[in-house]
């Protein structure tokens, strides 16, 4: 049987600059998309409400993903439920 030395790559240390860490208490962490259902338990409301209230300009937008796929960005309805606290 033949021995096969294989050589792996060395670990590399990364190091965060002071520029990159002062930058991340501004940056989000990624967010989910939801569908109606979660928006509507999350907020309380009915499905026509809060397609009014979108008509209006008093709610997130939702965005399409296909013809029968409606989501909404959940940061966005998040930042829409702590105006309203």
């Amino acid at each position: 049987m033949r021995s096969s030395a294989t050589s792996l790559p060395a670990k590399r240390e990364v190091h965060v600059s002071e520029f990159d860490q002062a930058d991340q208490s501004q940056v989000r962490p990624a967010s989910r998309l939801i569908r109606l259902k979660e928006v509507q338990h999350r907020v309380g409301l009915s499905r026509s409400t809060i397609y009014k209230k979108m008509a209006d300009g008093r709610f997130p937008k939702s965005r399409s993903l296909g013809s029968k796929c409606t989501v909404w960005v959940e940061a966005e309805i998040e930042d829409w439920i702590s105006q309203i606290i």
